[in-house]
C-alpha cells in the first residue's frame, strides 16, 4: 500500500476490521488479521491506533454513524399508513438480504460493547440512534398518510426497533424470506393501529 495520510490509514483499517468481523467474528478480528485484510504492516497499524481496543471502539462508532442512511418511508400512491410502513419494512428487509454479514457484524459489535462497562455506552448510543431514526421515519410515514400517532412517537419507535431487531435475528438464523415478509406485514399492521386520522 502506498503512502497515505493518517486519517486515510485509520479509515482503511476500520473498513478492514468490519470485513473481518463480518466474515469471521469479533474473536478472530486480531490485529494481524485486520492488517492482512487492509494490506498493511503491523507498524502501520500502530501508527494509526494505540491498540486493537481503540480500533474496535472506532469501528462501533463508525457502524452507528452509518445507520443514518436508513431507508425513509416514501409515499405509496393511494396508500394508507399500514401500506407505507409495510413498504418501508420490506425495503429494510431487502437491505438485510443484500448484506447479511454486515447486519451480523453489527449484532456482534453490540454484544461486544455490552460485555464491557467502559464500552456499554457505545451500545446505548447505537440503540439511541436506532430509536431516533425510527422516530423520524414514523413521523415521515404519518405525514405521508395524513395520520398522527396516538401516543408519543418515541414509544412507537421502540416498538419499531423491536420488530426490526426480531426480524433481523430470526432471518439471520432461518433465512426464511416468506416468514420475514409475514413479520413485516404483521409489524406494519400493529404499528398502524397506534395512529389515527389527523
Amino acid at each position: 500500500m502506498g503512502r497515505i495520510s493518517a486519517p486515510e490509514r485509520r479509515s482503511a483499517l476500520v473498513e478492514a476490521a468490519l470485513r473481518v468481523v463480518s466474515r469471521r467474528g469479533i474473536a478472530q478480528a486480531t490485529t494481524r488479521a485486520i492488517v492482512a485484510e487492509a494490506g498493511m504492516s503491523l507498524a502501520s497499524f500502530h501508527y494509526a491506533f494505540e491498540s486493537r481496543d481503540e480500533l474496535i471502539d472506532e469501528l462501533i462508532t463508525t457502524v452507528v454513524a452509518r445507520e443514518q442512511h436508513a431507508v425513509l418511508p416514501e409515499p405509496v400512491p393511494g396508500g394508507d399508513l399500514r401500506e407505507i410502513l409495510e413498504a418501508g419494512l420490506l425495503r429494510y428487509f431487502e437491505h438485510l438480504r443484500a448484506d447479511p454479514e454486515h447486519e451480523q457484524a453489527m449484532l456482534e459489535l453490540t454484544q461486544y460493547a455490552l460485555r464491557s462497562l467502559e464500552r456499554h455506552p457505545l451500545a446505548v448510543a447505537q440503540y439511541a440512534r436506532y430509536a431516533e431514526l425510527a422516530a423520524h421515519s414514523l413521523e415521515v410515514a404519518a405525514s405521508h398518510a395524513g395520520t398522527t400517532w396516538d401516543r408519543p412517537v418515541e414509544q412507537v419507535a421502540r416498538v419499531l426497533v423491536a420488530f426490526t431487531d426480531g426480524l433481523t435475528l430470526t432471518w439471520l438464523v432461518d433465512r426464511d424470506d416468506d416468514a420475514a415478509r409475514a413479520v413485516a406485514h404483521a409489524a406494519a399492521d400493529a404499528l398502524s393501529r397506534m395512529a389515527e386520522p389527523r
